[in-house]
């Protein structure tokens, strides 16, 4: 287990890196601090993008919230900001994530569940509505149809009076991470990485401010990747959009300076600052020996952070607590630019208020109070931060020479290799809580029997009526000839070589369903099939 001497004494990390029993300048015997780490928002970024970090302001606090209707959402995010949030982040529910309106079959008992549910430029209104949308930055996690959601966005801030150049956000947009490890996939690979290109051009034209990707390790880690796995794969991903990006005749220090990253905050602590210190480290030369970048802010990686929901655990909730201030300490010394810190009860549910609260009070303390934020990468020059970061990197460039070998992300991904070695490390990680070589506190030691049940977020048996309902009224009143008219553009920009989202936004002007608009492409593109 992490920490805990295994059969031959020997402790190691998640990510089965040998831990010494003490480290000394000897471990860092022909270190160049000047190459390794340079200074605080200088390349090669090991110790941030900005030269004073938290002094001059604090990371953006990003609560996620959605469920149920645009409404509740809505009434949730208003909460979030009245609390001291700094920027919204919104869930959506599976039909929604799939390309389906709330009123077909396969999304029959999903509505609402796990997210909030979006159908149309409708929709979107209820959800931003009374928001300032040229004062906050919007998340979504959403991929597949990234692009209808973020073009249901900026039409609705057009209708506010916001032009497209004063909206800023992110969309996850990140269709590799998908087919590795959560399936929320509609189209296959190589489409999927064309609309992904036409989202970056069409952002650079029109929505300069938005973030057109957050390149995702996080679901890769939940899946039950190491830490190693997480940055090694993520980075391949990055490397196939970049690549594909430039293949279209974009401009790499047009584009790359909008690109963003998402990555898990795991138990390790020590570890955990290691990976994001070594991602970052890593991007600048992917961007500059691969790409030929040469400013900073094409060659600077920023990301997201969000403390990691498989750690959470049902059994003694209030343990999440705790477990989610390590992960926040740790996200926040290795840099994050934002941080999502989850519920003590997700392991049982959608978050209440008061755990909501409670997950955003931790940032808040960690920023206010714990005086880690009063200089740039404090943990610097550590023996073993530094020795920990130099060998995480190391590993990870083994799994990105051997993905390069394969014929880079998408090959891999279509021979199954990450999908593999993923299975194997969730398997090996849980086969250690079985055997107990790993303490999971309140799950195979420090048990309790009379563990009280907690407040658990209730759900709305009516939404689901309710959102075929609108749909229906919807298709009553809208004009029908200029849906179609607009769906067969769409259709016509996919066959060729046309930007897909220029059609795309005249539809969902036009009050085309989210559904309809994934129907046209599956009808051009076709689907995936594992």
């Amino acid at each position: 287990m992490a920490g805990d001497p295994d059969a031959d004494g020997v402790r190691r990390t998640d990510s089965g890196i040998e831990i010494k029993p003490s480290y000394s300048a000897a471990d860092l015997d022909g270190f160049d601090a000047a190459s390794a780490l340079g200074e605080p928002g200088h390349p090669p970024f090991t110790r941030g993008i900005y030269e004073s970090m938290y002094r001059g302001r604090l990371w953006t606090m990003r609560q996620y919230a959605g469920f149920g209707t645009a409404e509740e959402t809505n009434k949730r995010f208003k909460f979030l900001l009245a609390a001291g949030q700094t920027g919204l982040s919104c869930a959506f529910d599976l039909p929604t994530q799939m390309g389906y309106d709330s009123d077909h079959p396969r999304a029959e008992g999903e509505v609402g569940k796990v997210g909030v549910a979006i159908d149309s430029i409708d929709d979107m209104r209820r959800l931003l509505a009374d928001l300032p949308l040229d004062e906050v930055t919007t998340s979504m996690t959403i991929n597949s149809t990234a692009s209808v959601l973020l073009l249901l966005y900026e039409l609705v801030a057009e209708e506010q009076g916001v032009a497209s150049d004063k909206i800023s956000g992110t969309i996850q947009n990140d269709l590799l991470k998908e087919y590795i490890a959560r399936g929320t996939y509609i189209y296959p690979p190589r489409p999927s990485m064309r609309v992904i290109t036409d989202i970056f051009g069409y952002c650079a034209q029109h929505v300069p401010r938005w973030n057109t990707i957050s390149i995702s390790g996080y679901h890769i880690r939940e899946a039950g990747s190491t830490a190693v796995q997480e940055i090694a794969f993520t980075l391949a991903n990055a490397i196939a959009y970049v690549q594909s990006a430039v293949d279209a005749g974009l401009d790499v220090e047009q584009f790359a300076p909008r690109l963003s990253f998402f990555w898990n905050g795991h138990n390790h602590f020590f570890e955990e600052v290691a990976k994001f210190r070594a991602s970052r480290r890593m991007w600048h030369r992917i961007m500059t020996e691969r790409f030929g970048a040469t400013s900073d802010r094409a060659t600077m990686m920023r990301f997201h952070t969000q403390t990691g929901g498989s750690t959470l655990t049902a059994q003694q909730p209030l343990n999440n607590v705790v477990r989610v201030a390590v992960q926040s300490l740790a996200a926040v010394l290795g840099g994050t630019q934002s941080l999502h810190t989850n519920g003590f009860d997700e392991a049982l549910g959608l978050p209440t208020e008061t755990a909501a609260r409670i997950a955003l009070r931790t940032q808040q303390i960690v920023g206010y109070e714990a005086g880690v934020t009063e200089t740039a990468d404090p943990l610097a020059g550590s023996y073993y931060v530094e020795s920990l970061t130099d060998e995480v990197e190391r590993l990870a460039w083994e799994y990105i020479e051997r993905i390069d070998a394969m014929g880079g992300a998408v090959a891999a991904i279509e021979a199954g290799y990450q999908m593999d070695e993923i299975e194997q490390a969730a398997y090996e990680y849980t086969k250690s809580i079985d055997d107990d070589e790993r303490v999971i506190v309140g799950v195979n030691k420090f048990t309790v029997d009379d563990d009280p049940d907690p407040d658990v977020f209730p759900s709305d048996p009516l939404l689901e009526r309710g959102q075929r309902e609108r749909l229906a009224a919807l298709r009553a009143e809208r004009d029908q000839a200029e849906v179609d008219a607009g769906l067969d553009d769409l259709r016509a920009a996919a066959r060729g070589s046309d930007n897909v989202l220029y059609p795309m936004k005249d539809a969902l002007r036009a009050r085309a369903t989210l559904g309809e608009v994934s129907d046209a492409l599956r009808e051009v593109f076709g689907t995936h099939t594992p």
